[in-house]
């Protein structure tokens, strides 16, 4: 009897773009999870994931902003840089934050060039579909691996208005559809489908060869991706059909400082064995 094929991704010490388009074609999921700071990114690597994403996500996350808008280049390089000292083994992707890129091609690539100079990152993230193409050609041009990202864009909450699920309707469908193949030929390594119908999403992880990394959107697709901190159950207060939660880490960090405030009032802590 012959023996079971290793998952690709345990056969690779580095995951690479090359790495995930060999896990597509063999069929194997994708794990991907977001990472902002050095200690989170640490553990996260360490589990043998195979994406790690510095996403914008950070703006509502980390810094408590209300949508993903106001995070800069500098902060998304800050984040960035953190994470990748810490990552031995993912490929670390980041975000560019809104106005880095959109409507002028060459700040896009003088963004990207700033996140891969400065942070050590292996690739960049961009929302959006035809109206950004001269934006992923030219960042593509200088050898910057992209990532693409469609569905439900954060970074267009004011003209959208509203977080629902995008593309149920024909013609948005077919445009995402449009879209996703034009971002495979312009030479993207993969796309990230945010909160779309499950059977639309299938349909565009079949109609590319690229692989497409879903949110939302079903299991059709050739991998998922979350934000650790509401799948840890660090941000209680967002709570989409979507997420699945492993943990209440926000219980757990409450009761433990709980504890400690306790401890220090009642004298209990230090004790003898903690003291020098």
């Amino acid at each position: 009897m012959s023996k079971a094929l290793k998952p690709v991704s345990k056969n690779k010490k580095k995951i690479t773009t090359h790495v995930l388009q060999e896990m597509k074609s063999k069929g194997e999921k994708i794990s991907m999870l977001t990472s902002y700071d050095y200690s989170m990114a640490k553990i996260v690597d360490k589990t043998g994931m195979d994406v790690i994403l510095v996403g914008d996500s950070a703006s509502n996350v980390m810094a408590g902003h209300e949508t993903t808008l106001p995070i800069t280049l500098d902060q998304m390089i800050y984040h960035a840089t953190s994470v990748v000292r810490a990552v031995e083994n993912a490929l670390v992707v980041v975000d560019l934050p809104f106005g880095t890129y959109q409507g002028n091609s060459k700040t896009a690539l003088d963004s990207s060039i700033r996140i891969m100079k400065e942070s050590g990152a292996h690739a960049v993230k961009l929302e959006g579909g035809k109206e950004i193409k001269e934006s992923i050609d030219r960042i593509l041009s200088a050898g910057i691996p992209v990532m693409g990202h469609l569905g439900l864009t954060p970074q267009s909450i004011y003209k959208f208005g509203t977080y629902t699920v995008r593309a149920k309707q024909d013609e948005e469908a077919n445009r995402l559809i449009e879209d996703a193949k034009m971002l495979e030929e312009t030479g993207c390594f993969g796309i990230v489908l945010e909160k779309i119908p499950a059977k639309l999403a299938k349909q565009v992880a079949e109609s590319v060869e690229i692989p497409v990394i879903g949110i939302g959107a079903g299991n059709g697709v050739d991998g998922q991706v979350l934000v650790a901190h509401d799948m840890l159950g660090l941000n209680v207060d967002f709570s989409p059909r979507f997420l699945r939660r492993y943990n209440n880490l926000s219980q757990q960090i409450e009761d433990s400082v709980k504890q400690y405030i306790n401890d220090v009032k009642t004298r209990d802590f230090p004790n003898e064995n903690e003291s020098y």
